[in-house]
């Protein structure tokens, strides 16, 4: 039997790197605004929650469901609720836990009311015959305790069959971040029994208009438009610019020490890149004509982009500092919208050298250039992370706009949406098992969310208009 639970004085590790100590100092105002993007993976960097040594399980257990199917894991009411606040602490961090579970749909959840289990003590485990008679494969139980501003909260999940314990973490954390600690559990029950990356820490940064507007002085009514970053499930929505203008196309870097945008500064686009950590703001590409949409390759090394500096709109690659750039196509027409395979060797583009823009792929050095979609329009391509090697792209259809899937290796196509309102600007999560869009399905742009068979949508903003959204790891 388990002994003590794994509350009671365990050392604790982090979770997660965070970024630490962002330096408070008197920063130009782009650089101060973007101070926030430190929080872009970690709302709560300088107090983030920590997970405690699990407990030691006698061998590793992973639930199975019955016939092939999902595991159905019954999710019994937390024991030990917290009072006070609102929202209440233990109902955030048990609607948040339930929620990134959902969202992956590695389990099917049995809600059965608001039935508690006790968690077990030194003289065993809880009665587990009532929830396997009830349908369930798994049982997960939990326990909040609040001290001195802390929440230390215990999740465990038991496999009903053989009555074993299947998984074990607890996690401490600020009372005020109950939904850091539920993410944190989140992402390491689903790690540890579905060897998944979740999306439950990650973060979505996106295009907002909700600032407003502001008149020029020639009376024109110029849109601002801002960053703005929030959690993978829309939750914890802030801006993190405020230049007063068009801000557009966020990428975060694979490491996430930085992020690439495109900025109007002077009626010119520009690619500036924020560096949260230094408190720094620096420009990437400026002063050569139009220069937008940067991608970052996988190592973080370099940044493909568009711009016009040699007359026509082409794809190029340059170092983050702006040097060493390299001029990859040289066609007639438009080629725009780069984006790197996860091995970084090879690029999809946007080019309209047959007539339609169309998405077309080449080696990252420019050569091998092959059209790889052949319809009416398409755009905006995104590879998937591995093992997926597929792009996720905007095609116009009969309807308007679509997200279609194409497989690299075999040519064949999916579609993922279909005719509710205009849907463009996908993006994968980190595990490619998700893809984030912009559509007007509910009558103004706004960011949603998908599985990767078009399944599962929810709707993520809903304040203003919202639009290319990037998926943060």
């Amino acid at each position: 039997m388990p002994g003590p639970s794994i509350l009671d004085g365990w050392p604790c590790v982090p979770c997660a790197s965070i970024l630490h100590h962002l330096a408070m100092r008197k920063l130009p105002l782009a650089a101060a605004a973007f101070l926030g993007l430190a929080l872009l993976l970690h709302p709560h960097a300088d107090h983030s929650p920590v997970v405690v040594s699990p407990r030691e399980r006698e061998a590793s257990i992973v639930l199975r469901g019955r016939d092939g199917a999902k595991p159905v894991v019954a999710v019994a009411g937390l024991a030990g609720q917290i009072d006070g606040g609102d929202p209440n602490p233990s109902a955030t961090l048990a609607d948040t836990f339930r929620f990134d579970l959902a969202f992956e749909g590695v389990f099917d959840l049995l809600a059965l009311g608001d039935l508690t289990s006790p968690l077990p003590d030194r003289a065993g485990d809880p009665a587990l015959g009532p929830w396997r008679d009830a349908g369930a494969d798994g049982l997960l139980v939990g326990a909040v305790l609040e001290d001195a501003g802390q929440l230390l909260v215990e999740a465990r999940l038991y496999e009903l069959n053989r009555g074993q314990l299947a998984f074990a973490r607890a996690v401490r954390g600020p009372a005020d971040n109950p939904r850091g600690i539920a993410h944190v559990l989140a992402h390491e029950l689903l790690a540890d029994q579905a060897g998944l990356q979740s999306v439950a820490m990650t973060r979505l940064a996106f295009v907002s208009d909700r600032a407003g507007s502001r008149r020029e002085p020639t009376g024109y009514l110029r849109r601002i438009k801002e960053i703005f970053v929030s959690d993978y499930d829309g939750a914890n929505q802030r801006a993190l610019t405020v230049d007063g203008d068009l801000v557009l196309t966020p990428i975060c870097s694979p490491y996430c020490t930085a992020v690439a945008y495109t900025a109007f500064r002077s009626g010119f686009q520009q690619i500036l890149i924020a560096r949260p950590a230094e408190g720094r703001v620096l420009p990437a590409a400026a002063g050569r004509g139009k220069n937008w949409l940067p991608a970052w390759s996988p190592d973080g090394q370099r940044l493909a982009f568009t711009s016009n500096r040699d007359g026509n709109e082409e794809i190029y690659v340059m170092k983050p500092d702006g040097s060493e750039a390299v001029r990859l196509t040289h066609s007639p027409r438009i080629d725009t919208s780069p984006a790197w395979s996860p091995d970084g060797s090879q690029i999809a583009f946007t080019s309209a050298r047959t007539g339609s823009p169309q998405i077309w792929v080449m080696d990252s050095d420019g050569s091998n250039q092959r059209a790889l979609t052949r319809e009416r329009y398409c755009d905006r391509p995104t590879w998937s992370p591995a093992p997926f090697n597929e792009i996720a792209y905007v095609s116009r259809t009969k309807t308007g706009f679509d997200i279609k899937v194409i497989e690299v290796d075999t040519g064949a196509d999916r579609q993922l949406t279909f005719g509710r309102g205009f849907n463009e600007s996908p993006a994968w999560a980190p595990s490619g098992r998700h893809l984030a869009f912009c559509s007007t399905r509910s009558g103004t742009q706004q960011i949603w969310t998908m599985t990767r068979t078009g399944e599962d949508l929810r709707q993520v903003t809903r304040i203003g208009a919202n639009s290319m959204p990037a998926w943060s790891r």
